[in-house]
């Protein structure tokens, strides 16, 4: 059988008796650093070496929630992983810290003191918190996959391999490499035996015909927010990604509307909200007063009878915790395809700040590839036709969008195998948190990557070098990086997480990654 090995690193050599595949194991020291390296094109960006607030709750503003609803399909992309943001003052911009103890089991009336405890307060390093001093260089754990019989495996390559059969329509040789990678593969085991785990289940679902079934119903599964809240403080302890999009964002934000009196914000993907209640507090302390704050915020419709119930709660939180910090507040929620909304339905008004925000869920729209008008250059028209201040886009870099499956499974493998690497580095593994974030979020995801096609695929990442293609297309132009917040959010990273969180910069997109591969941009455009 050939090698499926696409990536040249000459540790593929597979030997084929008894049904057995056996080879070097890919994933132990050196050859682990070699993987990320290969099938990089970012592979040479890498890291040089108040006290409790007082709540005023007078009310002089009531905020407004405005609810507009169509029933559509079901949500096929809740894309918030797991994750945890502190802000407080820090020479202006945001500096979310962890604090792991602090979020409890809460009802959903008492998410507006979460938003104060958890998003917003002074953050204190506990013994789960962050990362820093010998904690934040820790090394990764071994790699080792054993089986019951003690063999190193290569399990990349016994993945490969299952998913050329799989192409190739040869189901029992298919289906003795998924055996074998059972064998050496665990939910519970290191970064790379719970990827081979994750993998697993998606070629398996692919070759049953059932990925469409099990994706549906991973997605569907309702998840509070109080308990989303846990989860998104547990990922910002560990990981960065998250936490400095949103300081990115936001801190453009608040510098480029410093003397504005109504700040709209157009919020593509907005979930739960997290992002807000930060700059809601630093909105609340502006000198002369806080400006009026519009929000509208746009999901994909929920299935059932309630399509816009999600964007509508999340809409009442906001509102309380505007009216905790006294600032006027208005809320518009739309469920609906993000393509078919009209200009008029996002409800801009003469004279207002008019930021549109899409952080990490460009990547569920559909393209070129599966409908003649693609609706991610319909949505990126929308943009430009709403003639905004500021678009402020983060994206998952990645090039797994490949109509070809091979091609595209080795790209997924690339990625996530990053992915995965850098939880083992950072979480226990028991911690249950790293274990729902495997399942429920990147499990989600691969299985959507692999076992699903055609519309029914909405994990369709690109490069940040296509977007910014896409973007300049619809009429947008970058804004330049701002060089001092670049340079603090370098120092935050590299002081108090694990040395090997890259944070750079290319084509004034502010890059992020692990291991030298890049996963996440975020970058800040203007009308053209």
């Amino acid at each position: 059988m050939s090698n499926g090995n696409g990536s040249g690193d000459g540790n593929g050599v597979v030997s084929s008796y008894a049904g057995n595949f056996v080879v070097p194991n890919f994933f132990s020291g050196s050859d682990l650093e070699l993987q990320f390296k290969r099938g990089v094109e970012e592979a040479n960006k890498f890291l040089p070496k108040f006290s409790p607030l007082v709540i005023d709750l007078e009310e002089e503003q009531p905020p407004i929630v405005v609810v507009k609803a169509e029933k559509e399909e079901r949500d096929y992309s809740p894309n918030l992983k797991g994750k945890k943001n502190h802000d407080r003052e820090d020479d202006g911009f945001e500096d979310e810290r962890s604090n792991k103890q602090s979020a409890v089991s809460v009802d959903e009336t008492e998410l507006s003191e979460m938003f104060d405890k958890l998003l917003v307060c002074n953050g204190r390093d506990e013994k789960n918190g962050l990362a820093n001093g010998s904690n934040g260089k820790k090394k990764s754990r071994a790699k080792k996959s054993q089986g019951n019989n003690n063999e190193a495996v290569d399990l990349r390559t016994l993945l490969i391999l299952c998913a050329q059969s799989i192409s190739s329509d040869d189901r029992r040789t298919a289906n003795e490499l998924l055996k074998q990678i059972r064998q050496h593969s665990s939910p519970f085991g290191d970064g790379s035996q719970r990827l081979a785990h994750c993998f697993a289940n998606a070629l398996e679902a692919r070759l049953a015909g059932t990925g469409t079934q099990i994706y549906t119903a991973l997605s569907a599964e309702k998840t509070s927010a109080a308990d989303m809240l846990k989860a998104y403080q547990a990922y910002i302890s560990a990981c960065p990604f998250k936490k400095v999009a949103i300081i990115f964002a936001n801190h453009s934000l608040m510098h480029a509307t410093s003397s504005a009196d109504v700040i709209h914000i157009v919020d593509l993907g907005i979930l739960y909200g997290f992002q807000w209640p930060a700059l809601i507090y630093r909105l609340s302390k502006r000198p002369g007063g806080p400006p009026k704050l519009r929000i509208t915020g746009i999901e994909l419709p929920q299935g059932g009878f309630r399509p816009a119930e999600r964007v509508q709660e999340t809409g009442r939180r906001l509102a309380k915790y505007c009216e905790r910090h006294n600032v006027p507040f208005e809320y518009i929620a739309i469920a609906k395809k993000w393509e078919n909304i009209r200009i008029d339905e996002l409800k801009i008004n003469k004279g207002e700040f008019v930021a549109v925000n899409c952080l990490f869920r460009c990547k569920n729209l559909l393209d070129e590839t599966v409908v003649v008008s693609s609706p991610r250059d319909a949505v990126l028209r929308l943009v430009r036709q709403a003639n905004p201040n500021m678009f402020m886009h983060a994206i998952v870099n990645g090039s797994y969008n490949a109509p070809f499956f091979v091609t595209r499974f080795r790209e997924a493998l690339f990625h996530f195998t990053a992915l995965f690497d850098m939880l083992d580095a950072n979480m226990g593994r028991e911690d249950q948190m790293r274990m729902k974030f495997e399942k429920e979020f990147y499990g989600r995801e691969v299985m959507n990557v692999i076992a699903c096609e055609g519309s029914e695929r909405v994990e369709r990442p690109e490069t940040y070098k296509q977007w910014q293609v896409r973007n300049r297309k619809a009429g947008m132009k970058q804004l330049p990086l701002d060089p001092l917040l670049m340079k603090k959010l370098k120092c935050k990273v590299r002081g108090k997480y694990h040395e090997d969180f890259v944070v750079d910069e290319d084509g004034e997109w502010l890059l992020q990654g692990w291991k030298g591969r890049i996963v996440y941009a975020s970058s800040a455009w203007v009308p053209a």
